[in-house]
């Protein structure tokens, strides 16, 4: 079977989110299945590490598809183009779009539809292209996959898509991500805390992920405690920040926040391994994966109680109304307090993150890709 897979998220330095999956995934259906023939669609020069095989053929197609007037281009030129030129039998889109002018099986990954619940925190010419789109897209699909069961019933209700053509794969951890010895955690502390206890965010600085309600609700807590902790930041600024800057502003305590800006891999296990903490309290996710990652370096959680956010933390998470910066100081407080509290969290999280792995989602895909 030739199987072509659009790889245009797999970015050298830069896999987040969409281009994370897509490489775990892919990866794993390359090794695992040299049985298949594998074309992968870039839309832009290419790491060759990213090339897993024998049995892949990398194409660069034109144009760079990152607007979306170049999406219609890449995926109902281009793509449709090279299906038939490569004759491919099935099509694997992970990123949420696909190509709609096209009779070749296709499989779609839609990781959520935040724009369909959150429309002005997207901006004006991405928000008109999700809004024409993305029904179209998950209507077209011969089959979906979903990163939970929170994404799965959020097609059926917004977009009446039969529940019979959508399995739910999850998503996994890299290996990358291992508990901190002592002495590492008071390394890390040093270097990025002054050696203090810190606790730590990481993800886009934007709207949707409630960082500047986390800042209040950061400086709240000291206000109310006195506790030497302070706020690590990490990501990098996405789209609108005015209230990200608003509230640092108003922060009593700014010389205890720190924004790190975008962090190397092994940094981001570092800092997230020797947190008191991850406060991850987005207002929506399709999945969340630092939630689970936290699980694996075995640290307290602080997540929000909507979207897919309790799917994913299970009992290894104070969970809370992310609108509520009083609820988050407090969850804070209790986190700084009580030993035996973060104890049982992280106990909970070994048994919570065997839910969730990279395998599990591989096969789930496959399945799909030959059913």
């Amino acid at each position: 079977m030739r199987i072509a897979i659009n790889t245009r998220f797999l970015l050298k330095n830069k896999l987040e989110g969409i281009g994370l999956f897509t490489h775990e995934v892919t990866r794993r259906l390359v090794a695992q299945h040299p049985e298949h023939e594998f074309v992968f669609f870039f839309d832009r020069q290419f790491d060759p590490n990213f090339v897993f095989g024998k049995n892949v053929t990398p194409v660069v197609l034109f144009p760079p598809a990152r607007h979306p007037i170049l999406f219609v281009w890449w995926f109902e030129w281009s793509v449709r183009q090279a299906l038939k030129k490569y004759k491919i039998d099935v099509f694997l889109s992970p990123d949420n779009f696909l190509t709609l002018s096209t009779g070749v099986k296709t499989v779609l990954v839609t990781h959520d539809i935040a724009h369909v619940h959150y429309p002005h925190q997207v901006s004006f010419f991405q928000r008109l292209y999700y809004q024409f789109f993305t029904q179209k897209f998950n209507q077209r699909a011969d089959k979906i996959v979903v990163v939970s069961e929170f994404t799965k019933a959020d097609l059926v209700k917004q977009y009446s898509i039969s529940p019979v053509k959508i399995s739910v794969s999850g998503n996994g951890c890299r290996d990358i991500f291992q508990p901190l010895q002592p002495s590492e955690k008071q390394e890390v502390t040093t270097i990025f805390a002054e050696g203090k206890p810190y606790f730590y965010y990481i993800g886009a600085v934007h709207p949707r992920k409630n960082v500047h309600r986390l800042i209040a609700a950061f400086d709240q807590f000291k206000i109310a405690t006195g506790a030497p902790h302070q706020l690590l930041i990490a990501g990098r600024f996405a789209w609108q920040a005015g209230e990200v800057k608003a509230a640092f502003d108003a922060a009593q305590h700014q010389s205890d926040i720190r924004f790190l800006g975008y962090v190397s891999d092994e940094n981001s296990v570092r800092l997230m391994g020797a947190c008191s903490a991850l406060v991850y309290v987005s207002l929506f996710e399709g999945f969340g994966v630092p939630v689970l990652e936290a699980m694996y370096v075995e640290v307290p959680i602080i997540t929000s109680n909507v979207s897919s956010l309790p799917e994913v933390a299970g009992d290894a998470a104070l969970l809370v109304d992310p609108n509520s910066v009083e609820e988050i100081a407090e969850a804070m407080r209790r986190i700084s307090e009580d030993e035996h509290l973060c104890n049982e969290l992280v106990a909970n999280g070994r048994v919570q993150r065997s839910h969730f792995n990279w395998q599990r989602a591989t096969d789930v895909v496959y399945k799909a890709l030959i059913d």
